[in-house]
């Protein structure tokens, strides 16, 4: 089970349960109430049958699936979570910042897969709040990457401002 980082926190206990290889409904009877998180495939699929199931549910999108499949969904949807199959396939940090800024998603946006500790102060800026770490990664280490910088340039999901605006409107204050 990786370690997760939920709002630059440890989070021991995920309440999430990650279907990797959904093959069919039936997982879904074998646990009635839990919380999972099921591929894009798996929920277009099924989504008639999990607009019914009791539990709290989410939705994985891979690097090459766009948050517009689920668009119309995203009000019921506690959790989207985007994978980064590996470290330098940087497509998840486009479909995290369109979440938050095309489609207003509120919900947890959570990373998964090739997470490194590198990652996360950008992650941060894109719009996820949680991660699920790598194995090889220290989640004490990893908590160190939200302080790596006191600010940024650009502009972003936590700051919509650039470092440039910023300073111009403090000197007409």
């Amino acid at each position: 089970m990786p370690i997760i980082i939920d709002q630059k926190a440890i989070l021991r206990q995920d309440r999430w349960t990650l279907l990797r290889e959904a093959s069919g409904p039936e997982v879904l009877r074998a646990a009635p109430g839990r919380s999972f998180i099921v591929p894009l495939d798996f929920y277009l699929r099924y989504r008639g049958l999990l607009d019914e199931y009791p539990g709290e549910k989410g939705v994985w999108l891979d690097s090459h699936e766009t948050p517009e499949a689920i668009a119309g969904d995203l009000a019921n949807l506690a959790i989207i979570a985007l994978n980064f199959p590996v470290f330098r396939d940087g497509r998840s940090f486009t479909n995290a910042r369109e979440l938050r800024e095309h489609y207003r998603y509120q919900g947890e946006i959570r990373a998964i897969g090739d997470v490194l500790r590198d990652q996360l102060f950008y992650m941060a800026r894109c719009g996820f709040d949680s991660f699920a770490l790598r194995h090889d990664q220290d989640p004490e280490t990893c908590l160190a990457a939200f302080r790596d910088f006191s600010t940024g340039y650009q502009a972003s999901i936590d700051e919509p401002a650039p470092l440039f605006r910023r300073r111009h409107d403090q000197r007409q204050a």
